[in-house]
């Protein structure tokens, strides 16, 4: 879930703010806009920060992913099946960043109250975190099993 942290430092805009058509200062503006490239990976480093800080689940992942590598080390991984396992590993962390995001936007729009909606939306995002996790525990069957395998028996 996310967390309401840092609500003070945002300026919310009601239509009614604008009803004689003046609009936010400059200033106001571009404090949202991303100017150059620097500060656009600056907002998306500390998404991505954020995430790891708030984010249990975005924790586990990475302790996850840190195993998988060790494993692709030890085991002597060949190039194609690194290539899998990083594409599962980018894409379980893409979708529970996603999945934050939603959650997160989903609570501000439903005011932190239970609604149907939030919650389906909710565990839509959920399920596809459910679905790319599947995927990456598929990966890591069929490239660590045989290998795990040959060393048993």
């Amino acid at each position: 879930m996310g967390s309401k942290d840092n609500e003070k430092d945002v300026k919310i805009f009601n239509k009614e703010d604008f009803a004689d058509g003046e609009v936010p200062e400059s200033s106001e503006r571009k404090r949202w806009k991303n100017t150059n490239v620097i500060s656009s990976m600056e907002f998306a480093i500390t998404g991505i920060w954020t995430a790891f800080k708030e984010e249990r689940n975005m924790r586990k992942h990475a302790f996850s992913a840190v195993l998988a590598l060790i494993f692709g080390i030890v085991f002597h991984i060949h190039e194609f099946e690194w290539l899998f396992l990083f594409l599962a590993i980018f894409l379980v962390f893409t979708a529970e960043l996603l999945n934050s995001a939603i959650e997160n936007v989903v609570d501000l729009a439903a005011d932190y109250q239970f609604h149907l909606r939030a919650k389906r939306a909710k565990d839509m995002a959920a399920g596809a975190v459910l679905v790319i996790s599947g995927f990456a525990l598929l990966v890591a069957v069929f490239i660590f099993l045989p290998k795990i395998w040959s060393l048993l028996f």
